[in-house]
């Protein structure tokens, strides 16, 4: 692996041990000082994102990645890197303590600094399907059907805890196949080929 693969997949790795560690100072250092981040229940600058985070960490939110495969692409200056990961989320619907957990990639448009070292512009999760468990066996639950049915199959479960929980989840995010993913991957080679992606007034990831 050469050198500026090697270094991606660090700083991939980086993200996922110290936000789950709530290493927040560490953390911090993995953005682009105009780092961009989207997720199902976020999305916003990176600095919002580590600050949102840190609130939920410190308020017992339980959201833990792991990480799988990766590669990335290079060309000069930029990168465009692909991870498989899991998503799990323990919290509490209607009572019942249960499981989710998604399974997907990181999809990152990377940028090199002043000093040599890269940084993560944007994340923007891709989401391929989902599953929820009761974690005690002997308790059940039954499921709002038409507020499972808002979000798309990769995320279905993982939308539904959340909303549950609290948060405000965004549809029509990248999943195995379709137009938002299609989307997702003409940004990635337009970032890679120097220009800006087509949608960066839309999803608000600034200029750099």
């Amino acid at each position: 692996m050469d050198t500026d693969q090697s270094r991606i997949r660090q700083l991939v790795e980086n993200w996922a041990l110290w936000r789950d560690a709530g290493d927040w100072e560490r953390f911090a250092t993995v953005w682009h000082p105009d780092g961009w981040m989207s997720a199902t229940w976020f999305q916003g600058s990176a600095a919002d994102f580590t600050a949102a985070s840190r609130h939920g960490f410190e308020n017992g939110v339980s959201i833990l990645h792991f990480l799988g495969g990766h590669t990335s692409d290079v060309a000069g200056e930029r990168a465009v890197a692909q991870t498989k990961m899991t998503i799990s989320q323990r919290a509490e619907v209607d009572g019942v303590l249960v499981d989710v957990v998604c399974t997907g990639r990181f999809y990152d448009f990377l940028a090199r600094d002043g000093e040599g070292e890269w940084l993560i512009v944007r994340r923007q999760p891709i989401y391929e399907k989902d599953r929820l468990d009761v974690v005690d066996p002997t308790a059940s639950l039954e499921l709002d059907a038409d507020l499972l049915a808002r979000f798309p199959v990769g995320y279905r479960h993982l939308g539904y805890v959340q909303t549950k929980a609290g948060f405000t989840v965004r549809p029509g995010l990248p999943g195995l196949v379709g137009e938002p993913v299609d989307h997702l991957y003409a940004e990635g080679a337009a970032w890679l080929a120097g220009g800006e992606p087509a949608s960066a007034q839309t999803v608000g990831r600034p200029h750099i």
